[in-house]
């Protein structure tokens, strides 16, 4: 199985690399971090670079695409190269995934008409936009389409996708490969849970610092 991990500069790294580890696991994987030109591409801290190693016209019949989200990624919702790869590759994929952001390009490629679909939760309701039903869900699967919430819900989405592909046992095997036993110190990891002036807080900083969708 080939999955083909498309990045950009201003990913967000574990969206990408969250994913990565689970899916690297499977028998026979193959996994292919691919942008509109191979190179390095820096998240968006600035402190780390993935390497592309293929351009996307060497990546054109993946089983599985994995589109991270990240600031970096706004560009691309008007990127007609992109967003015609990706309606391309989705023709022919077993999965189409997206993380955090990620799914408001799967959005401006036209795939989430009519989807049910989930996407970090300051930038949800944003799907309404590409037609789309924002499900307040870590994980959220309509057909061959699974889209995760915010950065860490990759890890949660690529294990559900061997769960669909393999079965229970598999899945279980790689989560305890990876040792995958989340035990935060806080009950706080949405804004369903964390306390209201934390929800503000997070909001107000994403109002100065993160880009909008438009």
């Amino acid at each position: 199985m080939q999955t083909a991990i498309m990045i950009f500069d201003g990913l967000t790294a574990l969206d990408a690399i969250g994913p990565y580890e689970v899916l690297a696991q499977l028998p026979g994987s193959e996994v292919r971090f691919c942008s509109k030109e191979a190179g390095p591409k820096r998240t968006d801290s600035k402190a780390l670079a993935l390497t592309a190693d293929y351009a996307l016209a060497e990546v054109d019949s993946p089983d599985v695409v994995v589109i991270p989200g990240g600031e970096g990624n706004r560009p691309l919702l008007r990127d007609q190269e992109v967003l015609s790869w990706l309606r391309d590759v989705d023709a022919e994929t077993r999965w189409t995934t997206s993380v955090c952001t990620g799914s408001l390009v799967l959005g401006a490629a036209g795939l989430l008409e009519g989807k049910r679909a989930t996407s970090h939760w300051l930038y949800r309701e944003a799907l309404r936009e590409f037609g789309a039903e924002p499900v307040a869900e870590r994980v959220v699967a309509d057909g061959k389409l699974i889209t995760a919430a915010g950065v860490s819900s990759g890890i949660d989405m690529a294990l559900e996708l061997v769960r669909r592909e393999h079965g229970d046992e598999l899945a279980q095997s790689v989560q305890l490969a990876i040792e995958y036993d989340p035990q935060p110190p806080f009950d706080a990891g949405s804004p369903e849970k964390a306390p209201a002036e934390i929800v503000e807080a997070v909001s107000a900083f994403a109002r100065r610092n993160w880009p909008s969708v438009a």
